[in-house]
Order: C-alpha cells, then structure tokens, then sequence
C-alpha cells in the first residue's frame, strides 16, 4: 500500500522502450487481471464466499502458467505490478491461509516463471507502523483508511485477532511483512530489496536498472 510498485512499474517499461526492448505492462489496478484469480470471484472483497484460500492458491497457479506459456511467444518483456507478494498472495495471507502453505504457493510459482528469467524487485520500508500511517495520512481518511480498514479488517486473519481502526491494520501489516520477508529471503530467483522510505526515487531506479544491465 503506496509503496511505489505502481509509479516504478510505468517508470520501468518507459526505460525498457527508451532502450529499444519492447515491454507489456500489468498494472495492479487491472480489471480482470490476467494473473489474480480473486477477480474471478463474485464478491471481490470476499472471496471466501466463493472458494478456500488452497482453491484460491491452485487457481493463481493456474494463471501464472497460462501467463507463462503465452508470453514465451513473444520476445517483449513483461512488466508487473505486485502480483507476486500481492494481490492474491495478500487475501490467502488474509484468509488465515498457514504460512508454510503460503510458502510452498510461491516456491511453486518461481518455479512456473523461472524459464522468463525474472527479476524480483522488492520494496520494502523498515518502520512498517510509520509507513501505514503516513501513507494514511496522504490518502486522507476515506481512502487511506476507511477503505482500508473496512475490507481487509473484515478478513477472517483480522477478525480471529481482534484487530480494528488503523492501529489494527497496522498491526496487520507488520504481520504481513513479516511473512514477505521470509518470503523474499527463500526465493533463490535474480532479486534485489530496497529500503525506500527515504523515497530517493533516482537511486532506487538506477539500483534497478544496474540489476538489469543497462
């Protein structure tokens, strides 16, 4: 949440064609989304209502394949926006789904995207509680926390731990980092982490284009 996966996305399929290599981008806000299977549920915000978090961990594997399969015809480089540590990764995580299952789901899918030569870019920012707030206090109320707050507090993880109000949700996302940390830690694909709360756009960008050759 306003980590900047979004803004670098647009950033780094600019650079890709400024290089002459033609690239396809996947934006989070993407309706449907090739490669989140929670759109495919009748209530967006509740997808328990329609299938298990393991339902919902074999049907995202299902559509990385698919992804998969169809962009090795091309020669164009694919760039997406969070859909490995986000998306439906967050709503297992949120659907109380155990993290050794969570942990196997994304072991698999590196082994589905491994032929694609990927690059993993992980932001990241050390002050978790800090991040949310501020990211809140940006958004204003409405977006930055009531959106928020009403549809993954209502999440079966959230519920089970008593978790409320902007200090729940925070307390969720210490959790959730917590996981992704370990996460990224097991991965063994080409991958960098950058701390960005110092929000030093220019060096992140070229760390990222460095981990590239350009």
């Amino acid at each position: 949440m306003g980590s900047g996966k979004s803004t670098s996305t647009r950033w780094l399929a600019q650079r890709l064609a400024a290089q002459g290599i033609e690239a396809r981008i996947q934006v989070e806000r993407q309706y449907p989304h090739p490669l989140r299977a929670t759109d495919f549920a009748a209530d967006w915000f509740k997808p328990w209502l329609d299938m298990t978090a393991e339902e919902l961990a074999n049907r995202r594997l299902a559509l990385w394949r698919k992804f998969v399969e169809e962009a090795q015809g091309s020669e164009a480089v694919h760039v997406v926006d969070g859909q490995l540590f986000h998306g439906d990764l967050t709503n297992m995580f949120l659907m109380n789904m155990p993290p050794e299952a969570i942990a196997q789901n994304v072991q698999a899918l590196a082994r589905i995207i491994r032929p694609m030569c990927p690059l993993l870019v992980y932001f990241y920012q050390s002050d978790v509680d800090r991040a949310i707030r501020l990211t809140a206090a940006e958004r204003g109320d409405e977006l930055g926390v009531r959106y928020q707050v009403d549809w993954k507090l209502n999440y079966a993880y959230a519920v089970d731990r008593g978790l409320e109000g902007l200090d729940g949700l925070s307390s969720l996302y210490v959790d959730y980092r917590r996981l992704t940390d370990r996460l990224f830690e097991e991965l063994t694909i080409d991958k960098i982490a950058l701390e960005n709360s110092g929000r030093d756009w220019a060096t992140y960008h070229a760390r990222i284009e460095d981990a590239l050759g350009f």
